[in-house]
């Protein structure tokens, strides 16, 4: 199984035209909170969670893993990138088509911008230099046209529908060989 290993991890800051990813870090926390109890945010994703349950449970410095970018712009989180192996309970043929998936969260503030394009652009190209020929599998339901328009931007091909949590579900792949 492929695994970003502290041999990559952390990278260094991975700078674009206008952002930064970076690891994350207890200044962030506010943010990655502020993420998932967005109505905004969670509307594919099964809605916002409870801001109690998030303030009582989110780490000092959340998402401190292999994989887990904060998406700055101009010193401030606007987003999250992660790279996650994928779910061991998928059917086969996902899990064969890559081995990790792309996840992002922007704060709705940051939408129509083309950050999300830009720093997941980078982070794929980051990750294909760690790990040269490896593919990257990315999912979204069909009703998120900005996620749908995203995955076709950054080159994902589709390889699947499905029918799970109650909508059509989307699944694609990249590979930087393509």
């Amino acid at each position: 199984m492929t695994v970003l290993g502290s041999d990559v991890w952390p990278p260094h800051p991975i700078k674009t035209e206008r952002l930064v990813l970076r690891e994350c870090e207890a200044r962030d926390r506010a943010g990655v909170i502020e993420l998932n109890t967005s109505p905004e945010v969670g509307t594919y994703l099964g809605g916002p969670r409870p801001r109690a349950e998030l303030e009582r449970t989110v780490p000092e410095v959340p998402g401190r893993r292999p994989g887990f970018f904060v998406v700055e712009l101009d010193g401030a989180m606007i987003g999250t990138i992660e790279l996650n192996p994928q779910d061991p309970e998928a059917p086969a043929n996902r899990r064969e088509a890559a081995e990790l998936h792309l996840g992002y969260l922007f704060l709705p503030g940051a939408w129509g911008h083309g950050y999300a394009t830009e720093a997941c652009a980078a982070a794929l190209d980051w990750f294909s230099g760690v790990l040269p020929g490896e593919p990257v599998a990315l999912y979204t339901q069909t009703a998120n046209i900005r996620s749908m328009r995203l995955a076709a931007k950054l080159g994902f091909t589709e390889l699947e529908r499905f029918r799970a949590w109650d909508a059509e579900q989307w699944f694609g792949v990249w590979s930087p060989a393509r």
